[in-house]
């Protein structure tokens, strides 16, 4: 444990230096696997020290411990589609309801667009006999 302390208390002076992965010589690449390698081997200690015990195969122990977890997003992100789903269809709603309203609304007006023009042929017909030379 304390040699891996100290490879990465090495390896967080190297990886605060800001060096890109184009600038690393392949002597610091091979370092760096190693650093890699010493993390999951701590890691997977620590899962032993916690009372788990690995099958030994570390992609298979990280999928174990991963997989609640990943589950758990699955489902809160579910949870929040049905919800935005859901008030999605609610405004589906509201908008068909305000345009049945519109096209109400515009009947209405032709209506009384035809009144209107039907009530002012009558006035000017009555205006035209009103002018008759008797």
């Amino acid at each position: 444990m304390a040699e891996a302390s100290s490879t990465n208390s090495a390896a967080d002076e190297k990886g605060s230096e800001g060096s890109s992965p184009e600038s690393v010589p392949p002597s610091s690449t091979i370092s760096r696997v190693k650093l890699l390698d010493t993390m999951v081997d701590t890691f997977l200690q620590k899962l032993v020290a916690a009372g788990r015990r690995p099958s030994g195969i570390p992609e298979k122990d990280l999928c174990s411990i991963m997989a609640p977890y990943f589950l758990q997003q699955r489902d809160t992100l579910r949870h929040h589609v049905q919800k935005q789903e859901a008030k999605n269809r609610q405004l589906a709603d509201a908008i068909l309801a305000g345009r049945k309203q519109v096209e109400e609304l515009q009947l209405q007006i032709q209506a009384r667009q035809q009144a209107l023009q039907a009530l002012h042929r009558e006035q000017r017909e009555l205006l035209a006999v009103l002018r008759e030379p008797e």
